[in-house]
């Protein structure tokens, strides 16, 4: 009976006290935080981050939000920043007291929370970003590879431009290099478009018209599968098919605009814009693209009442559509995260249609290295003959890296190293056992196996505060901040009521 009272207990506190957002103990920890014992969040964040001082400078707020990955321009964070800005014209410290920041935070408490208590799927984020740092220095170095020439704009681009922006589902965001620079999409669109086509018509119908194995051949060539289809979406004839499944009957204009649309919301309305010289440069130069049309013409490859032609311009388009590494990596964001936007929270494609993508980048995405790709990286990938590389890590981020030299095969030099060493260092990799690579980083993880924390904490500290009075009294609260393996553990003391308070969560 005894134990079974202690086991009670053990429970009954252990949602209580440090899992208060459960809903069924919601009730009981609203009266305890009216009643003052418990504070609220907004007061859990000013003491994380004033670490026992009376304000908090604008600065250093802004500063503590940007280690953790979030940007103060995050349109999530949009009536924070606003009250900020309104609030710091009334003070003429440029320093927060506790009632002003509760003020500046309310609107946007849950997800500040998150951020402060490490609850994104990288808890350590600068950590995470030194290790990108320095994985961005290594391929820096490398000096192979030619610039893309048989388009005459992509030739003008510098071998010396490097970038890598990343993504999370969380939205956090880190850039290293030439990240501003606008380049072409080029074959990065095609799973894109790809995605599109699936989320408006379905997978049965899209693959009426494409097939899904890889074709062991060039991305260029001019051969069908044994169903007199085209391989796959992630190959010249695949995506020209595929082209003519967007918005069937509509103009050119309006197709344009559709897909525009489109881009825009997966990159979370950052840049997306048209390189017009590349458009009309890719259309002079377009001699091969233009056959495979006719070849697929022969064929009946595409929808019935499909004009060719028109096909094709929309095709040079699509493939001249502008990102810079920071928009496309909200891209692969968004088919990391389901088809959800990771910085505006909007569903943008359907989960099928983003399965369906990741499986045929994973199979087909790198040209003829789609192979060594996957044995090696084992992560869903398309490059484009402009030197971008869009990397996916399911559930975890998405990742932009773009170098305009290429190998012979068509992919950016650095960025196969950078995505080969990422993988080198952590498991990323799609087979990379959880339980047994024990080598490997898991940035999804702070300070170890979160099971053994969860244990202590049930053994030890839980035991210890049931055998302390339980009481409804007021309670003074101070704020004690330790270090413990590289992190700040906030620790909430009260003089009659024991509550520790896991700002940075041990979960």
């Amino acid at each position: 009976i005894s134990t079974f009272i202690y086991l009670c207990c053990s429970f009954f506190y252990f949602n209580v006290m440090l899992f208060p957002q459960f809903p069924m103990f919601n009730l009981l920890s609203c009266r305890r935080r009216k009643a003052g014992i418990l504070p609220s969040l907004e007061d859990l964040l000013f003491y994380t981050i004033a670490e026992g001082q009376d304000k908090i400078p604008a600065h250093k707020f802004t500063t503590a939000l940007k280690s953790t990955g979030l940007r103060t321009g995050d349109p999530r964070l949009k009536e924070c920043m606003e009250m900020l800005k309104v609030t710091l014209k009334t003070t003429s410290d440029g320093a927060l007291d506790r009632h002003l920041f509760k003020k500046c935070v309310q609107s946007n408490i849950v997800l500040l929370t998150q951020a402060f208590r490490k609850k994104f799927v990288i808890p350590d984020f600068q950590s995470f970003c030194a290790h990108i740092d320095d994985l961005y220095d290594t391929a820096k170095n490398l000096s192979g590879g030619q610039v893309a020439d048989y388009i005459p704009q992509l030739a003008r681009f510098s071998p010396d431009l490097w970038g890598v922006a990343l993504c999370t589902v969380d939205g956090q965001r880190h850039t290293v290099g030439d990240t501003k620079v606008p380049f072409c999409l080029q074959s990065c669109v095609k799973p894109l478009k790809y995605a599109i086509a699936v989320h408006d018509h379905g997978t049965e119908y899209v693959h009426r018209f494409i097939g899904k194995e890889p074709s062991g051949l060039r991305f260029n060539k001019l051969f069908l599968n044994e169903d007199d289809k085209p391989h796959n979406p992630m190959v010249n004839a695949g995506a020209i098919v595929c082209t003519s499944l967007i918005k069937q009957g509509a103009s050119n204009a309006e197709k344009f605009d559709y897909v525009m649309n489109f881009m825009n919301k997966l990159a979370g309305n950052e840049y997306v814009g048209f390189s017009n010289a590349t458009f009309q440069s890719e259309r002079e130069s377009g001699d091969r693209n233009f056959a495979i049309g006719y070849y697929l013409k022969e064929k009946k490859c595409f929808p019935e009442g499909t004009d060719m032609t028109s096909i094709l311009d929309f095709y040079f388009q699509l493939c001249s559509i502008e990102v810079t590494c920071e928009s496309a990596s909200v891209m692969a964001a968004t088919l990391a995260n389901g088809g959800f936007c990771p910085i505006t929270g909007e569903r943008v494609l359907s989960p099928e249609a983003v399965r369906n993508t990741l499986s045929l980048m994973h199979s087909c995405g790198m040209y003829d290295f789609s192979g060594q790709f996957a044995f090696h990286v084992g992560l869903p990938a398309k490059s484009g003959v402009a030197g971008g590389i869009l990397l996916v890590v399911p559930n975890v981020m998405g990742i932009m890296c773009w170098s305009p030299p290429l190998d012979k095969l068509g992919n950016s030099v650095r960025g196969i190293q950078f995505c080969t060493d990422l993988v080198s260092l952590c498991n990323f990799h799609n087979y990379d056992n959880l339980r047994h690579f024990a080598k490997k980083l898991d940035p999804r993880r702070e300070g170890g196996d979160q099971r053994v924390r969860l244990h202590f904490l049930i053994s030890i500290l839980l035991p210890l505060h049931l055998f302390l009075p339980l009481t409804s009294s007021s309670s003074l609260f101070k704020c004690k901040g330790e270090k413990s393996d590289n992190r700040r553990e906030h620790v909430l003391l009260s003089s009659r009521l024991p509550y520790v308070c896991l700002i940075q969560p041990l979960f």
